[in-house]
């Protein structure tokens, strides 16, 4: 039996932020196959907000992917690939909900779908947030904010409510930060 291996990678589609591969694979049996690949170029932040009352800030928008609207974290790209992901965390509080915290702290990394792509998500906890200004969206954006208790969101994420990779990974995170 040979190992697995990649003969060949041929990109298929250059976007915005990410790449698509195909990749000509060589199986332990020796079969070759093709496999896509994701390529996301930028990488991400989110940020889990908690107020000083203990209620965790999320965002509603509209995801297209999912043809539905979700309940998630405040995220998004890096700007540019040498931006810390902090700093895009920060902006991206400020941008998506108005709020900021001076008590930032990163609680985890992640690969949102090893399977077949290789982004990764920088978590934040940004506690005490506090009101400074006006939601500064983006043209596509349209963000509802709601409060939320954190029994409630676990409730929502063992429920299936929540689905999200990096709002499951973050709520997670910080619970566990409280029971440690």
């Amino acid at each position: 039996m040979g190992k697995l291996e990649r003969m060949s990678r041929t990109l298929v589609k250059h976007g915005a932020i990410i790449d698509i591969y195909d990749d000509e694979m060589k199986l332990p049996n020796g079969d070759i196959e093709h496999w896509d690949f994701v390529h996301h170029r930028m990488g991400a932040a989110a940020v889990v907000p908690v107020l000083p009352s203990g209620e965790i800030l999320l965002v509603r928008q509209y995801r297209p992917a999912l043809g539905r609207y979700t309940w998630e974290l405040p995220a998004g790209c890096r700007d540019h690939v040498d931006e810390p992901t902090e700093t895009a965390a920060k902006r991206e509080l400020t941008e998506e909900t108005g709020y900021s915290s001076d008590e930032f702290f990163r609680l985890l990394s992640l690969k949102t779908t090893v399977a077949f792509a290789d982004e990764l998500v920088d978590v934040y906890l940004a506690k005490n947030i506090k009101k400074i200004g006006k939601q500064d969206l983006d043209p596509a954006e349209d963000i509802e904010l709601k409060k939320w208790d954190l029994d409630t969101l676990l409730d929502m994420i063992y429920a299936g409510e929540i689905q999200d990779g990096k709002t499951v990974s973050g709520i997670l995170a910080y619970f566990g930060t409280l029971h440690r």
